[in-house]
């Protein structure tokens, strides 16, 4: 299977970045350590113009596959459960264990 691929895109410097990536990366940690495997792809809005264009007011962004999952602000159980659905895994949750 495909691991599911999850996108942050947002700018250097950006605390609000620094807290999505953080958040992302503990729930990928128990992601794996439940067999399912993620991608994370960070893209800099400050390096591509038409990113800056659509997201300069809304970062971070973060992407499940092509789908847009939050701005701004990352809930770690709603990002899991996406994350699950995306891999078509079972909804147990690191969370609620």
């Amino acid at each position: 299977m495909e691991p599911v691929r999850v996108t942050l895109i947002g700018k250097p410097g950006c605390h609000l970045c620094d807290d999505a990536r953080a958040v992302i990366e503990q729930v990928r940690s128990a992601l794996t350590a439940d067999g399912v495997a993620t991608e994370l792809v960070e893209l800099d809005i400050l390096a591509d113009e038409e990113l800056a264009r659509l997201h300069s007011e809304d970062i971070p962004v973060v992407r499940i596959g092509e789908k847009r999952h939050a701005i701004w602000h990352v809930d770690a159980e709603k990002f899991e459960a996406a994350v699950r659905r995306a891999a078509g895994g079972a909804k147990k949750s690191f969370w609620r264990r």
